[in-house]
């Protein structure tokens, strides 16, 4: 099994490029997801009672606190990668361990390279696009400016720079799943 690391800046088109990767047969994991899960665990709420004096916080409160907080975001983080890493290797061994395992698994992992996980991946791909379909998609979102909220991450240029692999995701969403499908088929071929 390949096992690849998928990024790319906010509105670039990961999301998408992971469902296209979904329906083309790869097994797929989100770590936004997996962090989501996580803050509705009890663990994970107690820690944040502890910290914060409550375990009831949604995720904008949360957003809200570490936004601007550089020390409060780095003790979250300091919480959530190591757990979003053990459930990364979890789902990774169970997916090699089964008969009929895939022949790609997908990873989405917004900060890839800042977190410095990209070693664990097999092949890492990065998701661009236009500066300013980025800054449309992100507002339809209801996201603040792609600057504002890419503060913490490295640019689009630089992920791109890193990645083994890029895809330019600037047209329909049939064009990316072909362009995914079309990268799919070159890994499995390089095994």
């Amino acid at each position: 099994m390949i096992f690849v690391g998928l990024t790319g800046g906010i509105g670039s088109g990961k999301s998408e490029a992971l469902a296209a990767c979904r329906r083309l047969g790869a097994a797929t994991l989100s770590s936004d997801e997996v962090v989501h899960e996580l803050l509705g665990t009890q663990e994970v709420r107690d820690l944040l009672a502890e910290r914060w004096g409550s375990n009831a916080l949604s995720r904008e409160e949360i957003a809200e606190i570490v936004f601007d907080k550089p020390d409060e975001l780095a003790w979250l983080e300091g919480v959530l990668f190591p757990r979003v890493g053990q459930r990364m290797a979890a789902w990774r061994a169970g997916l090699e361990s089964s008969e009929d395992g895939p022949d790609v698994a997908v990873v989405e992992v917004p900060l890839l390279f800042e977190a410095g996980v990209d070693g664990a991946f097999d092949a890492t791909i990065a998701i661009v696009a236009d500066e300013n379909l980025r800054e449309e998609r992100a507002s339809a979102r209801g996201h603040r400016g792609v600057e504002g909220r890419e503060a913490r991450q490295l640019s689009q240029d630089e992920k791109a720079g890193r990645a083994d692999f890029i895809v330019q995701n600037d047209g329909t969403l049939e064009d990316l799943e072909a362009a995914m499908g079309r990268l799919l088929q070159r890994l499995k071929a390089s095994r």
